[in-house]
């Protein structure tokens, strides 16, 4: 009888536990408990070392970081009441340093509209900037600022040419004006078009997926290696935020284009020396090709024996030449005609398919500077 009642008196003693538990659940244990639950966890060890690719990454980050700038851009405004002048923030971005004389490279559309501009250094230390040369139509900008070559370092160059879809690449920028952020991913395609500020064609875009958020532009697209192979410039957004496809310039355009920049403040740019109608136009008159409205005396069509439109005696206008091909490749807008002059400098001759009075023929012609 007595180890029954024992029994007994045990399971009331454990009931009596249980519900004090039930009572207690949901609320703090009390300073006086010593259970597990009161303690910090144990340490999980770490693996011996790191990944091969994690430690890869980590070294080009940390490298490149010190090549990556923030850049905020401001503007004067005057108030409407006081009509004092204040600096008003227009938006911020991402650079980096293309040589130790203080020259940085960045998208044209972060420095637009700027009256100052302030420049972050990876030390931390602010430089006044000014605009060296920009380039609208490939939405690039250079800059220059005055700071020590210690605290300079260029980012090394690599190309573009020769990326393949698959392989990883690197995005470093300030998005939404947070410090330098890392972001990963792969090519995702190549060989893309954007439109640019000015309404022009970017040839041979990186795409990537890489995450590139506000703030990103202009900031370097790396390889593996840590090589520049692109400027991140633009995002397909429907919402505004990164949604798994980014864009960058390649860098064998960012290559050819900044010396220019820094040579001559603007991309000099090889021509025909010719002014062309509108593309609306020459569409409405049912034309396919490239109608010159106007040769500049002296130039280089003029020297080619080119023709513009005229009025004639009895006071109509006669059509100008019909350029319809470009060294055998057709061409039907003026935009295309640019972008065939891409892979072209100043002095290259061209081999030119025109339509006069209804006759086909070809003209060549040696290319000269234009803007």
């Amino acid at each position: 009888m007595r180890s029954l009642a024992g029994m007994t008196a045990g399971a009331s003693v454990l009931a009596l536990s249980l519900w004090a538990m039930a009572a207690d659940w949901g609320q703090p244990l009390g300073g006086t408990y010593d259970g597990t639950e009161g303690k910090p966890r144990p340490v999980t060890p770490a693996p011996a070392e790191l990944s091969p690719d994690e430690r890869a990454t980590i070294a080009v980050f940390e490298r490149a970081t010190k090549s990556v700038v923030f850049i905020a851009n401001t503007a004067i405004q005057r108030d409407i009441w006081s009509f004092d002048t204040m600096e008003v923030p227009q938006g911020s971005g991402s650079g980096f340093v293309w040589s130790k004389q203080g020259y940085l490279v960045t998208n044209f559309h972060v420095i637009y509209g700027a009256d100052t501009i302030k420049v972050t250094l990876a030390d931390r230390s602010e430089h006044q900037a000014k605009i060296v040369g920009a380039d609208p139509d490939h939405d690039l900008a250079v800059l220059q600022i005055k700071a020590s070559e210690n605290l300079l370092e260029p980012l090394a160059i690599g190309a573009s040419h020769d990326l393949r879809v698959g392989q990883k690449v690197l995005a470093i920028g300030n998005p939404f004006g947070l410090d330098h952020t890392l972001t990963t991913g792969v090519v995702s395609a190549l060989g893309r078009t954007i439109k640019s500020m000015s309404n022009r064609t970017i040839e041979g875009v990186v795409q990537t997926d890489a995450a590139i958020n506000p703030g990103n532009s202009g900031g370097p697209l790396l390889d593996n290696s840590g090589r520049l192979i692109g400027v991140n410039t633009q995002i397909v957004s429907p919402s505004g935020a990164y949604a798994g496809i980014g864009f960058a310039v390649p860098v064998d355009t960012v290559n050819r284009i900044v010396p220019e920049l820094i040579k001559h403040g603007k991309l000099i740019r090889p021509g025909l020396g010719v002014s062309l109608v509108p593309d609306s136009i020459v569409k409405r008159w049912g034309i396919k090709g490239l109608v010159i409205g106007k040769v500049s005396r002296g130039g280089s069509a003029d020297r080619a024996g080119l023709r513009g439109a005229r009025q004639t005696q009895a006071g109509r206008i006669e059509l100008g030449d019909i350029i319809v091909a470009i060294d055998g490749k057709p061409v039907e807008t003026i935009d295309h005609m640019m972008d065939l002059m891409e892979a072209r400098k100043v002095g290259d001759q061209v081999t030119l398919d025109i339509i006069r009075a209804n006759k086909r023929q070809q003209v060549a012609v040696s290319l000269q500077a234009v803007n």
